[in-house]
């Protein structure tokens, strides 16, 4: 609706200040075009509002100008409290705060919203960690939370996977990323991703470093995201499977994209894949319901296994 496209313009503009007409058509996903003439309404209405012209131009409000909305709808109450999740608050040792600004938030709200919000909060709980692994202890990561607020660097002794396994490292920590139940901290020089729990010590260092201003951490973390799978699955297998079987994660992905029927009616695909030992433990599970066709050097180890299998409980 055009009313809430020009609140969603003032706010945008308060918060972050000047933004160009393509940065507001992106981030409000309409055209340029449209963000003109939604300008032209809001000098109509009277709205302190400026652009500039050229390379370094953009719209801005003056100085002062604050939009006070007090009001909030249906949904944006419910998602508001469906945003606040205790278990990586109280994680961050922001638990008591989260708490105290929601009840500030729920005593401000009229009857009707807060029996939405509380809706939300009773028929909604996050549980981040997976089932089959233990919560990671991260007890430095209060520190490091700290440390991103407030731009202190850090000093670490560091586990990694390969050797040396232990080092020391200086970071500049840029932002932190909750992942499966599992806390990652952004920092530069690089930057680079650590994992919390790897981190053996910790102190910190002299003042305070300068965070890049065009770093965005969303951005960062689905490219990292997208280049640890380049990295992780470099192989590839030719399958096929039973049209009737359960499947999840890269085969899945691999079944849905480039998956075609065979005369038997199972569907053939090419699958990424880790390695040969890390394929073989995965296929296996699904037992009778995948043939490997390729590499012949995982079809031949499947079959082996499967021979051994046979054997085993082959006999009384």
């Amino acid at each position: 609706m055009k009313s809430a496209r020009l609140v969603s313009i003032l706010l945008l503009l308060q918060t972050r200040g000047r933004m160009t007409a393509a940065q507001l058509a992106e981030e409000l996903e309409v055209s340029v075009r449209t963000v003109y003439r939604d300008v032209d309404a809001l000098h109509t209405a009277g709205v302190p509002l400026y652009g500039d012209a050229g390379h370094a131009g953009g719209y801005q409000l003056l100085d002062g100008y604050r939009l006070r909305l007090t009001g909030l709808t249906e949904g944006e109450a419910e998602a508001l409290f469906l945003a606040g999740v205790p278990g990586p608050a109280a994680e961050l040792g922001l638990g008591s705060v989260l708490a105290a600004a929601q009840l500030k938030v729920r005593a401000a709200l009229p009857g009707e919203l807060l029996a939405h919000a509380d809706r939300i909060s009773s028929r909604f709980h996050l549980d981040a960690p997976g089932w089959y692994a233990d919560a990671d202890e991260t007890p430095y990561l209060p520190a490091v939370a700290d440390a991103v607020w407030n731009r202190r660097v850090l000093h670490i002794r560091y586990r990694r996977w390969r050797e040396p396994t232990d080092v020391e490292r200086r970071l500049e920590p840029y932002g932190l990323v909750l992942k499966a139940g599992r806390w990652y901290v952004v920092a530069g020089p690089g930057p680079r991703t650590f994992r919390v729990d790897q981190i053996l010590e910790l102190a910190l260092g002299e003042g305070e470093f300068t965070r890049p201003e065009a770093f965005d951490l969303a951005a960062y973390w689905t490219a990292y995201q997208r280049d640890f799978h380049d990295r992780l699955f470099r192989s590839e297998a030719v399958v096929r499977v039973r049209q009737a079987a359960t499947l999840g994660g890269q085969l899945a992905r691999a079944v849905e994209t480039n998956g075609r029927p065979d005369k038997d009616g199972w569907m053939q695909a090419t699958v990424p894949i880790e390695s040969i030992d890390h394929a073989h433990g995965e296929f296996l599970r699904l037992g009778t319901d995948i043939e490997v066709l390729a590499p012949a050097e995982l079809r031949e180890r499947i079959a082996r296994t499967a021979a051994e299998l046979a054997e085993r409980y082959g006999t009384s």
